[in-house]
């Protein structure tokens, strides 16, 4: 392997911010990866820590085979709203009671948009953006065709995102629901989650925000805010590993108005009365389908126990210095190899991820990651980098756009 470039000037300033900063320390308690020069995808899936080996290796002997069944009624029933409050209090501004982790992003996004749909009846219209993740498209796609609904699409600023006036000029008394993500996959803009819902609200429609790109790394006030719905990941900024299931808010408010879509057992409310007919859970248990995803939500307990330490207002301080620093490297040294920034320069709209164009970026991130640096490619022509407030440092953010650079003048 060719040794790694350096952008002295970029390395300094990188040494003088990682000293400064006051939550390095917690980069210690993160596994490490053989090989690695950079992560910087960490808005895709979130490093492990350290605590993680030691929780799935004593699960397996002191819980799995000490209890077995047994466990069911020392807490694995309970999993999902518990762990559910604890996401509800640290990252989403939310009481208890409004949360659970259950299905994955795509179930659970199916459940409360089509729950969302048939509470607002004579009302035939979603809308939804044309930029969001395809996940939220495609399933919006399906629900509509199955309920015969129109989806009314905005089509936004791919450099910005879905803005309060977007969704003003489409809805009206035909909506029942809006579904806009919270942090832009793509450009990281940070839409105006207070302003949108009040335009929803005002029109007597249903908010469904997709919290993906925002747990964990940008903070949400759901409770203040008077949001209806929310779905997001935990394997990204929460660090719950491969396949970890997701989570899903519906304000109290709203829990027993909603029918749940998908009844299954665990949602009813006597599991284990084995009737001949569904009655849901009270509140937000009724949510939930099936089985917990028990050995699926231990990881991310310890990420939770790690931005509660430090605190959402710290995360989000190292988030924002983080992307800053991206932004002025690439203005420096990457804009003049001709790269585009591609994500709101104003940091109070940008979330944990920069992403920065270039036609010949494809190319660029596979010869990346054969060299130890890992961002990922967001076609045509993108090049995302996600920075993980916890476990990124500002020379592995050095170091890695040293080589990007270093590509860059490679191809010509």
């Amino acid at each position: 392997m060719n040794p790694t470039p350096s952008l002295p000037d970029l390395a300094a300033k990188a040494a003088q911010l990682d000293a400064e900063d006051p939550l390095a320390a917690y980069r210690e308690r993160f596994a490490g990866s053989p090989g690695l020069v950079a992560y910087l995808d960490g808005n895709s899936l979130g490093r492990p820590l350290k605590a993680t080996r030691d929780r799935l290796a004593g699960f397996v002997d002191e819980v799995w085979a000490a209890r077995l069944i047994r466990a069911w009624d020392e807490g694995w029933m309970d999993a999902p709203t518990e762990l559910g409050d604890t996401i509800g209090r640290v990252c989403l501004g939310a009481a208890a009671g409004q949360t659970v982790v259950a299905d994955s992003t795509t179930v659970l996004l199916y459940k409360l948009a089509r729950a969302a749909a048939g509470a607002r009846p004579g009302r035939a219209e979603i809308v939804a953006d044309t930029e969001n993740f395809p996940t939220d498209r495609f399933v919006l796609e399906g629900i509509a065709a199955e309920r015969g609904l129109t989806i009314r699409w905005i089509t936004p600023d791919p450099a910005l995102g879905v803005r309060p006036d977007d969704v003003a000029a489409v809805v009206s008394e035909r909506t029942a629901l809006v579904l806009v993500s919270h942090v832009a996959f793509k450009s990281a803009y940070i839409a105006d989650l207070p302003a949108i819902t009040r335009i929803a609200h005002d029109a007597g429609a249903l908010v469904l925000w997709d919290l993906c790109h925002s747990v964990g790394a940008v903070p949400v006030e759901l409770d203040a805010h008077g949001v209806d719905l929310a779905v997001g990941c935990t394997y990204k900024y929460l660090n719950g590993g491969p396949g970890a299931p997701a989570f899903g808010y519906v304000a109290r408010g709203l829990q027993d108005e909603l029918r749940q879509p998908v009844q299954g057992w665990m949602g009813a409310a006597d599991p284990f009365a084995m009737g001949p007919a569904y009655e849901p859970a009270a509140g937000i248990r009724r949510f939930i389908s099936g089985t917990p995803p028990v050995v699926g939500m231990l990881p991310m307990r310890d990420m939770l126990e790690l931005i509660d330490e430090a605190g959402m207002a710290a995360v989000r301080a190292k988030s924002v210095a983080l992307t800053e620093f991206v932004v002025e490297a690439a203005d420096e040294h990457l804009v003049p190899l001709g790269v585009r920034v591609a994500s709101p320069r104003d940091a109070a709209v940008r979330g944990g991820h920069v992403m920065l164009e270039h036609p010949a970026f494809r190319e660029v991130t596979a010869r990346l990651w054969q060299r130890g640096v890992v961002p990922d490619f967001r076609p045509p022509a993108g090049m995302r980098l996600g920075l993980s407030p916890l476990s990124t440092s500002f020379t592995e953010v050095a170091d890695g756009l040293a080589l990007v650079a270093a590509e860059l003048r490679a191809h010509g």
